[in-house]
C-alpha cells in the first residue's frame, strides 16, 4: 500500500507496492554478470574519441588507445562525447535523502509514503514558507521498522534548480515537526537529475545509454528501471548488426542502434512526458496539490503507465482527457491558462518527429 498526502485534510491511498534498490548489491550483480560473460575492463579516463568510416578509437589518459566498431557511452549527464543539435533546456530534480536510525517515526510500517505535499511544518519558518509555496518540495518516506526509515525531501522539477541547502533546511524543519530524532545516518545521498529537454542528435557516431541518452522520465526523474528495461533492446540491435554475416558497421549501424533505442512511437511519447514536465514547472504548491489530487483519481492503468513510461501515444492523450475531467474547476483553469504554449511545442515537435 502507498499513500500520498495532498494537504493536511486529504490523503490518497494507492494499491501500489514500492521497494528500495540496494545500490551496492545491484552494482555487484551487474559487475558479476559482466565478468561471467567475459567482459574486459580497463580503468582510465577517456581523453578523446575519434571516428573513421567503420572504426572508432578511444584515447585514454594513461596512453592506451582502444578501437571499437561502436562506442556506447554510459557515463551519465555530463558526458562530452554525446552531441546535441538543440539547446538543452532541462528541468532539474534535486533531493536530499538519508537512511536513518531514529528514536521513532509516525509512519505506518505497511505503507510507503510516495509524496507528502503538506506544509504545516513550515508554520514557524517564515524564511522558508513563501519560497516553498512558489517552488514546492515533498517528503518521500519508506519505513523498514519502527527505528529504521528512508527519508527524502525532493523538488520534483524546477528551472533553475533549487539550492541543495534549501532542500536540506526544509527537510530539517519537516523532521522536527514530525518529531523524528535521528540517532544515526547510515547512508545519505544528494540527488541531482536533469530532466526533459531535447534528445541527443539521432543518429550519431557515439551511442548513449542511461542519463545521457534521454531515457530519464521528464516528469518523474525515474531512470534506473527504464534504463534496465531498454538496455536489452539496444543490445539486441547491436548484436544483430555486428553478428550478422554482412557485418553492418558505420553509419547504418549508428542509425539502427539509435532508432532501436528511440523508435518514432517512443520519441513521441517522450514529447508528451516533456509536456507534463513543462506543465509541472508552471504550478505553485496549491496548483501542484490540485494536479496530483486529480492525477491519482485516474484509473490505475493510466497513472501506473504514466509513471513507468508504458503508455502509448494514444493512451497518453486519453489520459490527458481523463485528467482534465477529474480536475477541479480551479485546476482546469490552471490548465487552460498555463498549458497552451507547452502543448503547442509538444504538437510541433511530434509533427517534426513524424516527418
Amino acid at each position: 500500500m502507498t499513500c500520498v498526502h495532498i494537504n493536511d485534510n486529504k490523503t490518497k491511498y494507492l494499491d501500489r507496492a514500492y521497494g528500495r534498490v540496494n545500490r551496492k548489491d545491484l552494482k555487484l550483480k551487474l559487475l558479476s554478470d559482466c565478468a561471467t560473460k567475459g567482459v574486459r575492463f580497463h580503468k582510465a579516463k577517456v581523453w578523446k574519441v575519434d571516428h573513421d568510416e567503420f572504426v572508432s578509437s578511444i584515447s585514454c589518459d594513461d596512453g592506451t588507445e582502444l578501437k571499437a566498431d561502436l562506442i556506447v557511452d554510459a557515463s551519465g549527464f555530463s558526458s562530452k562525447f554525446v552531441e546535441y543539435d538543440k539547446p538543452r533546456n532541462q528541468g532539474y530534480q534535486i533531493a536530499h535523502g538519508i537512511l536513518a536510525e531514529v528514536d521513532s517515526h509516525p509512519f505506518d510500517l505497511d505503507k510507503m509514503l510516495l509524496m507528502d505535499w503538506r506544509d504545516s511544518h513550515l508554520g514557524n519558518e517564515p524564511s522558508l514558507r513563501p519560497h516553498n509555496s512558489k517552488f514546492p518540495t515533498f517528503l518521500y518516506a519508506m519505513p523498514f521498522d519502527s527505528n529504521l526509515v528512508f527519508l527524502e525531501e525532493t523538488s520534483l522539477v524546477s528551472r533553475p534548480m533549487l539550492s541543495y541547502t534549501e532542500i536540506k533546511k526544509r527537510m530539517v524543519a519537516r523532521l522536527r515537526h514530525l518529531g523524528i530524532k535521528v540517532r544515526a545516518v547510515i547512508e545519505d545521498e544528494k540527488c541531482v537529475i536533469p530532466m526533459g529537454g531535447p534528445l541527443p542528435r539521432i543518429p550519431q557516431s557515439v551511442m548513449a545509454i542511461g542519463g545521457n541518452s534521454g531515457i530519464v522520465h521528464p516528469s518523474t526523474g525515474y531512470t534506473v528501471a527504464q534504463t534496465m528495461a531498454l538496455a536489452p533492446f539496444l543490445a539486441e540491435t547491436i548484436t544483430e548488426c555486428l553478428g550478422s554475416t554482412r557485418m553492418i558497421r558505420g553509419a547504418p549501424l549508428y542509425h539502427k542502434a539509435w532508432n532501436g533505442l528511440w523508435p518514432l512511437e517512443r520519441r513521441c511519447s517522450r514529447e508528451y512526458y516533456n509536456f507534463g514536465m513543462e506543465t509541472l514547472l508552471k504550478l505553485d504548491l496549491n496548483g501542484t496539490r490540485r494536479f496530483f489530487d486529480a492525477f491519482f483519481e485516474l484509473k490505475p492503468h493510466y497513472w501506473h503507465g504514466f509513471l513507468s513510461s508504458r503508455l502509448s501515444v494514444g493512451e497518453l492523450f486519453m489520459m490527458g482527457i481523463s485528467l482534465f475531467g477529474h480536475a477541479s474547476t480551479t485546476s482546469k483553469l490552471d490548465m487552460v491558462r498555463k498549458c497552451p504554449a507547452p502543448m503547442a511545442r509538444m504538437m510541433g515537435n511530434m509533427a517534426l518527429e513524424a516527418i
